[in-house]
């Protein structure tokens, strides 16, 4: 059995195969912000000035229900366009979006096998609806595959978040949704990550998820789970549906003392386009990103789009090619162009090559996890 007792930060060794592995992969890295050279004219009008930035640093969304909509529909067809989602590629180009995560979340009450069936399930569709739409999207795991995408005129796909109940409470489980291409796992719904925190299972989890290079999800999670959590994981993590609860009370919101927790441990908060969690209109969700980046850092706020995952989104903002408005309004609000580059992508960037350097260095000290549920919650 994997070494339960690990260090909760890295000690002087673990330091130095971080600097080692830095050097051997010095695109994997966690590094100092670059300085940023501007892409357009202040004098622009904002939407003039929001296309031009986008063209450069598109947007990286970071939750999208696709696959479960296309679920229902029983024909479409996502080159043309679609109107009966508000995902199709047209619209992302439109929308100058770089990359999507794509929700895997299951309906409430599934657990055990169902769970775990469901969610291959999901990720087979995941992956048709990529391959028949070759010329606009293309399956990625890493940071390096996302900027190739991009580079090469498409849209990036990224499988995740999915729920915990998709593991099964199997470390097994989780290794093999990895190697289908699962990037980002949520820790609510299940007895290891619960209102309590993290059992010694769920921390188990957290390092194999680490090791492996599976992205924490912790929207939605207990206050005690985010910080146990936080304070556990080596790897970034992110809040894939989370504004400010002080401008908006809702239970996925963060409250101002867990976003500057979030923020010093250099994750991601990433706020989402939704009227029930931000507003009904665009200068709402412009107020959230305001607070997120005034309480957490300009590094540490981001975009989730929860398209198609039925929810109402805030006028203006319907659908995936109105991100240039959003941009636009920042920018009215004084926004430099170097914090709007972080906010779309280099902040989704910056986190999927820390889970990239993380899973490289940890895979050299430690073996793949044989921990079971009942021998640690027993």
């Amino acid at each position: 059995m994997a070494d339960l007792q690990d260090d909760l930060r890295p000690n002087a060794a673990a330091a130095g195969e971080f600097d080692e592995l830095a050097e051997r992969y010095p695109d994997e890295g966690i590094v100092a912000a670059e300085s940023y050279e501007p892409v357009s004219d202040p004098d622009d009008a904002p939407m003039t000035r929001a296309r031009a930035i986008l063209a450069a640093h598109p947007v990286a969304d970071g939750y999208n229900g696709l696959p479960g909509a296309l679920k229902r529909l029983p024909w479409y067809d996502l080159e043309d366009g679609e109107s009966t989602v508000d995902t199709d590629v047209p619209r992302l180009r439109r929308g100058h979006v770089g990359a999507l995560f794509w929700s895997l979340h299951l309906p409430e009450g599934l657990d055990g096998d169902r769970a775990v069936c469901a969610t291959l399930e999901q990720l087979d569709l995941a992956k048709t609806v990529v391959r028949s739409c070759e010329e606009g999207l293309r399956p990625t795991c890493t940071a390096g595959q996302v900027a190739d995408a991009r580079n090469c005129g498409r849209v990036a796909v990224l499988l995740g978040p999915a729920g915990a109940p998709a593991l099964g409470d199997s470390l097994g489980i989780l290794r093999q949704l990895h190697l289908l291409g699962l990037r980002v796992l949520t820790l609510t719904g299940v007895s290891w990550a619960s209102e309590a925190g993290l059992t010694r299972f769920g921390e188990e989890v957290v390092r194999e998820m680490n090791r492996l290079g599976v992205i924490a999800d912790l929207s939605g999670a207990s206050d005690q789970t985010l910080r146990r959590v936080l304070s556990l994981s080596r790897a970034p993590v992110l809040c894939s549906r989370s504004a400010a609860r002080s401008l908006r009370p809702h239970p996925a919101n963060l409250p101002d003392d867990l976003l500057a927790e979030l923020g010093a441990a250099k994750g991601l908060c990433l706020v989402p386009l939704t009227a029930e969690q931000t507003g009904p209109t665009v200068r709402d969700v412009a107020d959230h990103l305001d607070h997120v980046r005034a309480v957490a850092g300009a590094q540490c706020v981001g975009l989730s789009g929860t398209y198609d995952s039925g929810a109402a989104h805030p006028q203006e903002l319907g659908d995936t090619s109105c991100y240039p408005r959003l941009i636009a309004e920042l920018l009215r609000r004084g926004w430099e162009e170097a914090d709007v580059a972080l906010l779309t992508w280099g902040n989704v960037q910056r986190v999927l090559r820390g889970a990239d350097f993380t899973a490289r260095a940890a895979q050299q000290r430690r073996e793949p996890s044989t921990a079971t549920i009942s021998e640690l919650d027993a």
